[in-house]
C-alpha cells in the first residue's frame, strides 16, 4: 500500500503562480488529472493539502472533493493562525459536507517575516486549539524557520505536527545548505510530537536533480525521525516543474531500497495513517 500524504489541487487562477517560473504549472490541476496518476503509480489514496488561497471557501471546496472522491483519504485545510474565531472555524469544516475528511490544518507560515510569529501567545493557542480538536498541524516553513517551529512543538506537547517538504532545505547551496538544515532540523526531530514528510526535495534540487543529490536529506531524516516518523509525499503538482508525478516517487523509493520491508511500508503507508488518522482500504 502506498499512500500519498502531500498532494494538490488547484485552478490557474491563484495569485501565486503569477510567480516567474511557475508557467508551466500555471493550469487546472482536478481530480481527473490526479486519479490516472495515482492509479498508474499503485497509489491507494492520497492527502490533498491545502494550495496556498488562504481561503476558507478552498477548503470547503476539497472536503466536498474528498466526500466524492474515495481515494482522498484526507483533507489538510487552511486556516490562520491568528484568527479570533478558530474553533469556530474548525467546527464549521467538521459539519460540512466532507467534514469527516479533514485530518489537519496549515497556515503559510513560510511566508511570514516576523521571526517571533511562531511564539506569539495568540499563535500558540491556536496550535493548542487544532490539536485539541484531534487535527494535525503541519507546517510549511523554512530553514530559518525550523527553530522556532521546535519552540513551538515543545510549548505544545498535546498536538502532532508534521514537517511539510523536510523544512525546505536549501539543497542547491550545495554542503553549506545541507550543514544549516542538518544543524535546524535536528531540533525538531528531538520533539516526539512531531513527523515529517520526504517530499518536494526534487524542487528544492531544481531541474539537474539526481538521486544522488537528495539522498543525504532522506538518509539524515531516516536518521534522525525514524521510519515510524517518515511519510512520503509526491507534492503534486508543483514536482512537475522538475518531474513527474511517478518519478517524484520514485526518487523517494530509490533511497530507502536499504530498509527492511516493515520500514518502508511504515514510510510508504503506516506513518501518514496513523497520523492523520485515515481510513484506507486494502
Amino acid at each position: 500500500m502506498i499512500v500519498d500524504a502531500h498532494h494538490h489541487l488547484w485552478t490557474a487562477d491563484y495569485p501565486w503562480l503569477a510567480a516567474p517560473g511557475l508557467a508551466a504549472i500555471r493550469r487546472d490541476y482536478t481530480v481527473a488529472d490526479l486519479t490516472p496518476r495515482l492509479a498508474a503509480a499503485g497509489v491507494t489514496a492520497g492527502v490533498l493539502v491545502e494550495a496556498g488561497r488562504c481561503d476558507v471557501a478552498e477548503t470547503a471546496e476539497f472536503l466536498a472533493l474528498a466526500a466524492a472522491t474515495a481515494h482522498i483519504a484526507g483533507v489538510v485545510g487552511w486556516a490562520s493562525l491568528t484568527d479570533p474565531d478558530l474553533p469556530a472555524t474548525l467546527a464549521g469544516y467538521r459539519d460540512l459536507p466532507g467534514g469527516a475528511k479533514l485530518v489537519g490544518i496549515r497556515d503559510q507560515v513560510q511566508g511570514v517575516d516576523d521571526p517571533a510569529f511562531l511564539a506569539r501567545v495568540d499563535v500558540r493557542a491556536a496550535l493548542t486549539t487544532i490539536g485539541a480538536a484531534g487535527l494535525t498541524y503541519d507546517l510549511i516553513v523554512r530553514v530559518g524557520q525550523l527553530a522556532a517551529s521546535a519552540a513551538a512543538a515543545r510549548a505544545t506537547p498535546g498536538t502532532t505536527f508534521v514537517l511539510d517538504h523536510l523544512g525546505k532545505p536549501r539543497i542547491g547551496a550545495g554542503a553549506e545548505g545541507f550543514a544549516e538544515w542538518r544543524a535546524a532540523v535536528a531540533g525538531l526531530a528531538a520533539c516526539g510530537n512531531v513527523v515529517a514528510k520526504l517530499s518536494g526535495l526534487l524542487t528544492e534540487a531544481g531541474p539537474r536533480w539526481n538521486v544522488s543529490t537528495i539522498r543525504p536529506y532522506v538518509d539524515t531524516a531516516l536518521d534522525l525521525f525514524g521510519p515510524e516518523r517518515l511519510m512520503v509525499g509526491s507534492d503534486w503538482p508543483v514536482c512537475e516543474l522538475v518531474a513527474s508525478y511517478p518519478a517524484a516517487l520514485e526518487a523517494i523509493d530509490s533511497c530507502l531500497s536499504e530498509l527492511s520491508a516493515g520500514e518502508r511500508t511504515a514510510i510508504a503507508a503506516g506513518t501518514a495513517i496513523r497520523t492523520y488518522r485515515l481510513e484506507v482500504g486494502s
